[in-house]
């Protein structure tokens, strides 16, 4: 996952939106957004990497979210560990960010960020193993943040401009409006111009490749492989529970033998957390 934009408590229609782009190498075998379980007989919702295994955005239907981006740099980041890991171990357990922190290695795994929330705790933190050797965390309170390949809302142009699109999907007059704003967002595909580009130690050409939303470098195998928007909507008459959630996952093709995907799962978060 490159690319996300989150709304922690900003509007009381939409407790929780999530709008977030996974951009990998294209040939990286995957599957769609589904109910699965993992060998520890816990239900997920996410997409899936057949290579290594783990996700990149997942929740649970008792209110855990997880999502992972990495963290980008000149040389690719050696770990014992896939990444992915970190989000299908966040959703397994009942821990809190402190205790999950105590309980992971974070040399272990590549440069990343995680994004871990409790929905009936209202406790949400991002994690980094960058600059390491251990964690690093941060509490997140009500508010709309954005997180791409640096540290937690670093103002690179793509996450600053999908951060912005949030804040203007959450005024909004319905949901259907709010998602075709946060859809056509998220397939921006305008890329920076070179005095806006970070400077990760990447190759120029490479970094303004990736400066974009919606990432389309095939000449070197890589792009946006899928768009994933979760919506919670709350009761008419308050923002607490129950919240009707909608994830929605599009995923793109770039050949014309690829098929495009459009899938969706509902759930109810209620005072209960029942499915």
């Amino acid at each position: 996952m490159c690319l996300i934009a989150f709304a922690l408590g900003a509007s009381a229609r939409w407790p929780l939106v999530i709008a977030a782009n996974r951009d990998e190498f294209l040939n990286r075998p995957t599957l769609p957004l589904a109910r699965w379980h993992t060998e520890a007989g816990t239900e997920i919702i996410s997409g899936r990497d057949l290579r290594a295994g783990g996700t990149w955005l997942g929740v649970t239907p008792g209110g855990r979210v997880a999502m992972l981006t990495n963290v980008r740099g000149p040389q690719p980041s050696a770990s014992e560990k896939t990444r992915g890991e970190l989000v299908t171990r966040w959703l397994e357990s009942d821990l809190d960010a402190a205790s999950f922190m105590a309980q992971t290695e974070g040399a272990a795994y590549g440069a990343c960020n995680l994004i871990v929330g409790d929905v009936p705790t209202g406790s949400w933190h991002w994690l980094s193993n960058q600059p390491g050797p251990g964690w690093q965390s941060r509490a997140l309170g009500p508010g709309v943040y954005g997180l791409s390949n640096g540290a937690l809302d670093t103002p690179w142009p793509k996450t600053v401009a999908l951060k912005h699109s949030l804040v203007s999907a959450l005024a909004a007059p319905d949901q259907d409006s709010l998602q075709a704003q946060l859809w056509s967002a998220l397939q921006d595909g305008q890329r920076a111009g070179h005095e806006h580009l970070p400077n990760t130690g990447v190759p120029l050409a490479l970094e303004q490749a990736l400066s974009s939303a919606f990432v389309d470098f095939p000449e070197h195998g890589y792009g946006t492989r899928c768009s994933t928007l979760l919506v919670a909507r709350a009761a008419e008459t308050s923002a607490a529970w129950p919240w009707d959630v909608l994830m929605q996952e599009i995923t793109h093709a770039y050949a014309a033998s690829d098929v495009r995907l459009e899938r969706q799962c509902r759930l109810t978060w209620t005072n209960t957390l029942v499915a």
